[in-house]
């Protein structure tokens, strides 16, 4: 069965044969009302457009658009890798590359142990994970899907963290910018089924797709106490303050909106994996371009390298976050989320409020006024 699969490297007529000059196809396998299907994600250069397909349709369209529609399609079997390529006179070539099945401890295929006790184990089947295609219907982590299958654990083992700053009952989180929303089922499943206590959890994304489907296997799975809603981070107010409040890759200023919603109303723990942080390297460019003399700044050496200094903005915008929850009553810790080999924004900022800094204030405080560093660096 195919677990996956890319398409890229569009011809000219992709737009001619799907009405969108699609730029890449990612397609996955879900369990869908206890069927095998396929959830699609279709990316043109400034959106993405999601689809379900049945088996056969898409059997269908990897018949009809790899390497023709695309010059490139890679896809994935439990125990194989099959890459269709096209050169640029039309001819098609396949090559097969077979995939080493992963062992654990006690040499048996496809499990996870490593030595490692997961909070979510391999070997029951956990509703969630089947549908989103992390698991097959016996329990078996997909070899494909290891990498999120670690990164839900490893979340979960953050949450379990912070549980003990949270004293509510029912637990009230915010997932901005959930997405497909692993972590966000992940979490609810930890706290209802392994846990124990009560939850309330709200999703919120922009994209309108994305919402329906989480909403969707929501129902489906028969699901209390979760949500999702389209909203935008910057101007979201919510009805109920959370206790938690997590982000996993909300991009650039949009980590900042929610660590000031987070801050503002008051909640207990704060888990956020950062991504692209451009403001600061924004900020940097603009100086070097007339604003400061680079001569005086010592930090040119680094600066003018544009990959050394988009990894000095990163590093330097999550110290600023740091140091801005610090002085907002909270207990920072900068900690590795997932080994670096598997993604490089792998920094995950744990805030937990100090004791006897329970005011909520009336009005957001402005992060991203305080981290305008105009001048700063150049002091």
């Amino acid at each position: 069965m195919i677990l996956s699969a890319t398409f890229s490297k569009p011809g000219n007529d992709v737009e001619t044969k799907l009405g969108r000059p699609y730029k890449k196809i990612k397609i996955s396998v879900e369990n869908k009302d206890g069927h095998t299907a396929y959830f699609a994600q279709l990316f043109t250069d400034k959106q993405v457009f999601h689809e379900h397909m049945s088996e056969a349709e898409f059997e269908a369209f990897i018949q009809e658009h790899a390497g023709t529609t695309f010059k490139n399609c890679v896809q994935r079997t439990q125990d194989q890798e099959i890459t269709t390529l096209a050169n640029k006179k039309g001819k098609i070539t396949k090559f097969v590359k077979q995939i080493k099945a992963q062992t654990g401890g006690d040499g048996a295929e496809n499990t996870v142990s490593e030595g490692k006790n997961y909070i979510i184990k391999e070997g029951k089947p956990v509703p969630f994970l089947v549908v989103l295609g992390v698991m097959t219907a016996e329990g078996k982590v997909i070899a494909s899907r290891y990498d999120k299958f670690r990164q839900i654990n490893r979340f979960l083992e953050f949450i379990d963290d912070v549980l003990p700053w949270i004293e509510n009952t029912p637990v009230h989180i915010a997932d901005f910018g959930c997405g497909k929303s692993y972590l966000t089922f992940a979490v609810h499943y930890f706290l209802t089924e392994i846990k124990h206590i009560p939850c309330q959890i709200e999703g919120l994304d922009l994209k309108q797709d994305v919402i329906d489907y989480c909403n969707d296997i929501t129902r489906r799975l028969g699901l209390k106490g979760l949500n999702f809603n389209v909203g935008n981070i910057s101007d979201y107010s919510g009805s109920q303050a959370p206790d938690l409040v997590m982000t996993l890759h909300a991009c650039d200023t949009a980590t900042d909106f929610a660590l000031e919603y987070a801050v503002s109303r008051g909640a207990r723990a704060i888990l956020s994996v950062p991504c692209c942080q451009h403001q600061i390297n924004t900020q940097i460019q603009a100086n070097r371009k007339g604003k400061i003399k680079q001569e005086d700044s010592a930090l040119e050496p680094i600066l003018k390298h544009g990959l050394l200094r988009e990894k000095f903005s990163s590093l330097l915008t999550d110290a600023l976050r740091g140091e801005w929850l610090e002085q907002h009553g909270y207990r920072v810790q900068m900690l590795e989320f997932i080994d670096e080999e598997h993604t490089p924004k792998n920094i995950l900022i744990r805030a937990v409020k100090k004791s006897g800094t329970d005011t909520i204030k009336k009005d957001r405080p402005q992060i991203l006024g305080d981290l305008n560093i105009q001048q700063e660096l150049w002091k």
